[in-house]
């Protein structure tokens, strides 16, 4: 008998290797290389392969015919912004997440809607009578009339295109990615091989037939997409399914797109019976503001994220330092820029916060990455500090530099109109953007600021 030939993969960027190594000369991690069998290598079947002898072979761009294809409306606005405008025919879409976070429940109530295209969902984890139960809970009425949407449960990706074949369905559904094996690659599913070989067969068939694949895939407890980085490599969207499980929102952002923007993200609220769109999240985010005490450490800030305003709460807490060292802490906003903040509020307008711990926080969970709400975080720090409450139909954008100015932000139309709609009274923005609106009215009183401590007068007098 032949003897079997083993490799060792990097389980990160899949680099292979004849020995083991302790650093992987391709990525540069550490400890990441695992032992593998080496089988035949597999290949897509040829009943699958509508592909012509001249595709195969060099052609000038010039000569390459195209068409404007359709997007696919997925009857989820919130989807269809992050996908860039809808699903493109022929992608390979990837969507990761926690456990239980929600990534089969906003799959399986979407396909649920597509009642005009054929839909192919493969379960390598669920029974097909598990997935009824909850596409019953989810949507009853669509059940009960749908008759485009089958359910295969199968983990062997030949009999996955088997079926493939015999359906010849408009859209294709992988729950999940570590479950599927194939026959020519002897190691067990959700190694290495196993996905890299597995996705390789889907992206063949999603660009050679024009049919759109979605792929649901776990991820580690480092919270990156499990298996080899180069799986993310391959697939034309990544999208991340982010949210903690104690709160009711999730949001999902595209982590890599090649027909859209990455800056887009879709808010959803998680509900007995699945996923609601959230058409309106500043609404939701700040539902009981108006209403509640006047509480010191809270501040209102008009933030962009992608091209979608929204208005969060930005609260802070600051307590003198129990054991000598002061502590920093931040949930939802980063760290570091924190730290920039607390030494411009100190340095720049002269309160000492050295021995004093800082916690701050965004308010519904969410992770804002906008530099306009700058601003608002060093208010709500002073706030805390000096114990005294901002008003609540003020809100503020503006981004804080070093030496404490107050820099000019984007779109600041949309932020205005938002804190408008909201019925905020007032907003504080940099001076530098009042140039943009001197021929607009806004009902929003409209105060520029051009250093910290002008705004700061402005809130507390």
């Amino acid at each position: 008998m032949a003897k079997e030939k083993t490799a060792y993969v990097c389980s990160s960027c899949g680099y292979d290797s004849p020995k083991w190594i302790g650093r992987c000369p391709s990525c540069g991690e550490w400890n990441t290389f695992v032992e593998q069998k080496l089988g035949k290598k597999s290949s897509l079947p040829s009943s699958l392969s509508p592909l012509t002898s001249n595709s195969s072979s060099p052609i000038s761009i010039s000569r390459i015919e195209t068409s404007e294809d359709p997007r696919i409306n997925m009857l989820d606005n919130e989807l269809n912004r992050v996908l860039g405008g809808g699903l493109v025919p022929g992608s390979l879409t990837l969507l990761g997440g926690e456990p239980g976070i929600g990534k089969s429940t906003l799959i399986l109530q979407t396909v649920l809607r597509l009642q005009n295209m054929k839909v192919l969902y493969v379960s390598g984890e669920e029974s097909a009578r598990q997935l009824k139960m909850r596409a019953d809970r989810l949507s009853p009425d669509f059940t009960s009339q749908t008759t485009n949407l089958y359910v295969v449960c199968e983990v062997m990706i030949e009999r996955i295109f088997d079926h493939i074949k015999a359906v010849l369905p408009d859209l294709v559904v992988v729950d999940s990615i570590q479950t599927m094996a194939t026959e020519d690659v002897e190691s067990s599913p959700g190694s290495v091989s196993q996905i890299r070989e597995c996705a390789a067969l889907l992206l063949k068939y999603a660009k050679e037939t024009g049919t759109p694949i979605i792929i649901i895939g776990h991820i580690n407890k480092e919270g990156s997409i499990a298996g080899p980085k180069i799986l993310e490599h391959m697939v034309d969207t990544v999208l991340q399914f982010e949210g903690d499980q104690h709160y009711m929102y999730r949001i999902v952002r595209a982590i890599k797109n090649r027909f859209g923007s990455t800056a887009e993200l879709g808010i959803y609220e998680m509900r007995q019976n699945g996923l609601r769109e959230v058409t309106n999240p500043s609404e939701l985010l700040l539902s009981d503001i108006k209403n509640s005490e006047e509480l010191s450490g809270v501040a209102i800030a008009s933030a962009i994220e992608g091209v979608r305003p929204l208005l969060i709460e930005t609260q802070a807490l600051v307590s003198t330092a129990a054991y000598g060292t002061p502590q920093r802490s931040a949930t939802g906003f980063d760290l570091r820029r924190l730290n920039m903040l607390l030494a411009v509020l100190e340095k720049r307008v002269g309160f000492k916060l050295g021995q004093k711990d800082v916690y701050l926080n965004i308010a519904g969970g969410i992770r804002v990455t906008d530099p306009a709400i700058d601003l608002s975080v060093i208010s709500a720090v002073l706030s805390s500090n000096v114990d005294t409450g901002i008003d609540r139909d003020v809100c503020m954008a503006g981004e804080v530099g070093l030496s404490g100015e107050i820099r000019p932000i984007s779109r600041i139309m949309q932020r205005i109109a938002e804190a408008e709609k909201l019925g905020f009274s007032k907003i504080l923005v940099p001076s530098a953007n009042l140039s943009t609106l001197e021929h607009t009215h806004f009902k929003i009183e409209v105060k520029g600021v051009r250093r910290v401590e002008e705004a700061l007068r402005e809130l507390f007098g």
